[in-house]
């Protein structure tokens, strides 16, 4: 069953990774552990690979009202006992081999994130937002812990794993910290067809929040927006659903059809930031369909 996990996974993390377009807004954090490949293939611990495309509708900056189109490109799988996930600007391993079997899972690694968000005005419909100026892309480096456990509720193959990951700018973006905590439950409907949901927050740093979220006198007068002073906290949480269903007989290998829809709520100074309170909205829409390969 290991085209199971990669439908799930190319799904999860094409809608709630930010495009690799410059005008993309930050999405909510999908679930960062490529290890959940073993409910995929639990059942022999093999080698796979999965590769998938999406057309994601994401806001055109974070806390933004307008929205726009973009293509988002996918791969996870297993190598020699490791998992990886590829999903837009984010890449992430799992340096623990999995058992096999319905079993428990333990997750560690590293993780990389490429932050776009307002790296470019051209994308971004709102004057007043344009006006504040480009923000210098971020990449954000840390890692992440997990644990999953496979054979909970339905069957032998759903899996339900919990994760945080903390993640650092070191490119002089936002230069701040970003901790991000999600749970994660997928399923198995039939050979054919499989459903997940996960739940995920974010709390960042001042860094982050000045650099995407305050507006100084100078970005004030440009603008026209007032002048706003927002703090570190807890920025968003996150809830998403998606299915996979395959185009070719059954989800062990070949073609298969994804789609998900994710809200996400802006909160505290986030929310209140002019930015998104008045020339946004605090509640953030995302949603992707696309195609995913198993081999």
């Amino acid at each position: 069953m290991r085209a199971i996990l990669a439908a799930v996974l190319t799904a999860a993390t094409l809608a709630a990774t930010p495009a690799l377009a410059q005008d993309a807004a930050v999405a909510p954090s999908p679930p960062p552990e490529p290890s959940a490949a073993t409910m995929a293939n639990n059942d022999t611990g093999a080698d796979f690979y999965v590769v998938g495309l999406g057309a994601a509708i994401l806001p055109d900056y974070e806390g933004s009202d307008d929205y726009s189109f973009s293509p988002v490109p996918a791969a996870t799988g297993r190598v020699s006992g490791f998992n990886f996930l590829l999903a837009g600007n984010r890449l992430s391993v799992d340096l623990i081999p999995d058992g096999i079997g319905p079993t428990w899972d333990f997750q560690a690694g590293p993780i990389a994130v490429v932050n776009l968000n307002r790296n470019s005005t051209k994308g971004i419909d709102d004057a007043q937002v344009r006006a504040l100026g480009k923000v210098d892309t971020a990449i954000e480096l840390g890692g992440y812990v997990g644990i999953g456990k496979t054979g909970v509720l339905t069957s032998q193959f759903d899996r339900l794993s919990a994760s945080v990951s903390y993640r650092k700018d070191v490119a002089g973006g936002h230069k701040s910290t970003v901790l991000a905590p999600t749970i994660n439950y997928v399923t198995p409907l039939s050979t054919k067809m499989v459903a997940g949901l996960f739940v995920s927050g974010e709390r960042v740093g001042e860094g982050y929040a000045d650099s995407y979220f305050s507006i100084t006198p100078g970005q004030s007068l440009a603008s026209g927006l007032p002048v706003y002073n927002a703090r570190a906290g807890w920025k968003n949480w996150t809830l998403g659903s998606l299915v996979g269903r395959s185009l070719t007989g059954d989800l062990r290998s070949g073609l298969q059809v994804f789609g998900t829809v994710v809200y996400r709520r802006m909160l505290n100074d986030f929310a209140d930031s002019p930015i998104v309170s008045r020339n946004g909205s605090a509640d953030q829409w995302l949603g992707a369909v696309g195609l995913a390969y198993s081999f």
